[in-house]
């Protein structure tokens, strides 16, 4: 899955060696930690990086706890537009590719 907060992009899948956990992944310095502050008080991860890797930070996150994350910023949404939410121009202009793209993606009926 991947998730796009207005401070945050994160991509989660499970965690290949424990069904109970999730493998939150980030590109940016930070966004794993924006995706869960919602949940902080629940702490049982551990942020690393991983520069070998595709994406360069991970953490280990229980299931639940994720949930509870993806629910808390849903249950949040104020603005009545995503893009117009994002105030960091690099992410803005990220975003906005990855929007165009879909766009031509979609189907006419």
């Amino acid at each position: 899955m991947w998730l796009f907060l207005s401070n945050a992009a994160v991509s989660i899948v499970s965690d290949r060696d424990d069904p109970a956990r999730l493998l939150v992944r980030g590109r940016r310095h930070g966004d794993i930690e924006a995706f869960l502050a919602p949940v902080v008080a629940e702490g049982r991860w551990q942020v690393s990086v991983t520069p070998d890797a595709d994406y360069l930070y991970r953490a280990f996150v229980p299931r639940d706890t994720v949930a509870r994350a993806v629910a808390a910023h849903a249950s949040a949404i104020g603005y009545p537009n995503f893009k117009n939410s994002v105030h960091d121009g690099r992410r803005h202009s990220a975003y906005s590719d990855v929007w165009s793209v879909m766009h031509a993606y979609q189907e006419e009926p």
